[in-house]
């Protein structure tokens, strides 16, 4: 199983959730956001999202691994936000796989 898209979608006053999906058509859910700063977070996911795409979303560990350590500084508020968005999305899809 591969991923092959990661959609983001900002609610006002505050909610952003994210989808992926993969090739086997099944999609988790994640919400990545810190009050105020959706569209800096929501970048955040779309920047992980290039390396994410390709990837197999049951490597979870190896793959949140990877984002916090290649992060800016390894860590903060905005990439840790888009970092657990993320890793919900990828356990909701292996609970569905």
């Amino acid at each position: 199983m591969k991923i092959t898209n990661i959609t983001t979608y900002r609610l006002p006053p505050r909610w952003m959730f994210l989808k992926i999906e993969t090739d086997e058509g099944i999609v988790g859910w994640g919400e990545p956001v810190i009050e105020g700063r959706a569209r800096t977070v929501e970048a955040a996911v779309h920047e992980f999202g290039d390396y994410l795409i390709g990837q197999d979303p049951a490597r979870i560990n190896d793959l949140w691994q990877v984002m916090y350590r290649g992060g800016f500084y390894r860590g903060g508020p905005i990439m840790m936000s888009a970092i657990a968005g993320i890793d919900q999305a990828l356990w909701d899809i292996k609970v569905r796989s």
